[in-house]
């Protein structure tokens, strides 16, 4: 198989347009609310009556008609959240009134209490309000049977509390993606076993896990597949079995890496199999049997940042998410930078500081192996093929771990 390598906008493009245009419209399933968030809506959700569904006041102070005032105008009454409202604001009178609470009729401004004296049951109100001051008109948030939530949308705790308003006890969400990882080599053994010399521990199959968790998505890990053929290959038709698999390792071109030679054995179509970052060059990305792949390398950085920025787009979309953007900040370098260009590269990088005093600046690392390092970090610092380098405070792309 010739090299297909693509710059990483190439890449990025053709994992998002690939599984766009192949996937089904995931099954769905009822959960209760309050089990539905990080879950993607699979229902259009509609405003049951109008939000707000009075005119509520948003000061404490006094509800008055707006002609009246400035001047002294007569208390005639009370009103709090919650209190079913009976109270009619004529001419000269205003009405005590709490944040939250419904405005009387006749009202049509609501003065702060900061801004009145109070004197026995008159008040004197020395500001000039405009009609609709400190007041949300009746269904100004939503008219009743007005969709709010549409398919697709990530539900957060904002969403949540719509969904409570609404007096939503249960929705319809689209089911998770099953995600099946498996990790290769005879170099990796298991958490269980005391690891020879020449071995490491299966870190790279626990990580994911906890990225396809974090995406919302739930993780097969399958065991270990042995520098072996025929086993190699019944674990990745298992792994076929599920929504999407993730090959860690055995992407190189060493004379042991077979998941592409397995692959293609399994009529595989290779979307391509390298991309120009660091870490996380020798990148795959394919279909079989209708199922997406990535083979990514096994080098546990190279792993993490292959996910983050390829295979989460894939894990999004199949859950029922229409767009899957990266998301980046621009924040101001605190130190001179340079790399050599011609690759994109994400480096662990430490985010610190808030408004006009953020910075971010590389951790030390010791390459794409250095699991340690990238503990030290909360960002990936992104400099772009094409620039060679930067100076301090020169703003550049920070993708948030």
């Amino acid at each position: 198989m010739g090299l297909m390598l693509l710059t990483f906008e190439e890449a990025r493009d053709v994992v998002e347009r690939e599984v766009r245009l192949a996937r089904a419209a995931p099954e769905t399933e009822e959960v209760r609310l309050d089990e539905a968030h990080g879950r993607v809506l699979a229902e259009t959700v509609a405003a049951d009556r109008p939000y707000p569904p009075f005119d509520r006041a948003t000061r404490d102070g006094y509800a008055v008609r707006a002609t009246d005032v400035p001047g002294r105008v007569r208390i005639c009454g009370q009103v709090r959240a919650g209190q079913q409202l009976d109270l009619t604001v004529g001419p000269g009178e205003a009405v005590e009134i709490m944040t939250g609470a419904p405005v009387p009729a006749g009202a049509d401004a609501v003065v702060m209490v900061e801004q009145t004296r109070r004197d026995g049951d008159q008040v004197e109100i020395s500001q000039n309000p405009k009609p609709g001051d400190n007041i949300v008109p009746r269904g100004s948030e939503a008219c009743a049977a007005q969709p709010i939530l549409e398919p697709g949308q990530l539900i957060g705790y904002p969403e949540i509390a719509v969904l409570a308003s609404f007096g939503r006890m249960s929705l319809q969400v689209y089911r998770r993606p099953r995600v099946a990882i498996i990790s290769t080599g005879d170099e990796v053994v298991e958490l269980d076993r005391t690891p020879l010399p020449y071995q490491i521990r299966n870190s790279n199959a626990h990580s994911l896990m906890a990225q396809v968790t974090r995406a919302g998505a739930l993780p097969v890990r399958l065991p270990i597949a042995p520098d072996e053929r025929t086993r190699t290959r019944e674990l990745i038709e298992r792994g076929l079995e599920e929504d999407l698999l993730l090959l860690s390792g055995g992407v190189s071109a060493g004379r042991y890496d077979l998941v592409e030679e397995v692959l293609s054995e399994l009529g595989a179509e290779f979307f391509f199999d390298g991309v120009l970052i660091q870490p996380g060059k020798p990148l795959v990305f394919g279909r079989a049997r209708g199922k997406f792949f990535f083979g990514l390398p096994g080098n546990p950085l190279s792993t993490m940042v292959t996910f983050e920025v390829f295979a989460r787009a894939a894990v999004d979309l199949l859950a029922g998410v229409p767009q899957a953007p990266l998301r980046f900040l621009q924040a101001p370098l605190g130190a001179d930078f340079r790399h050599k260009p011609g690759l994109t590269r994400f480096l662990p990088a430490v985010l610190a500081g808030s408004g006009a005093g953020t910075v971010v600046n590389p951790v030390k690392w010791q390459g794409s192996g250095d699991v340690v390092a990238l503990t030290r970090s909360n960002a990936f610092l992104v400099a772009a093929a094409g620039r060679e380098s930067w100076k301090a405070g020169d703003l550049i792309p920070v993708l948030p771990r």
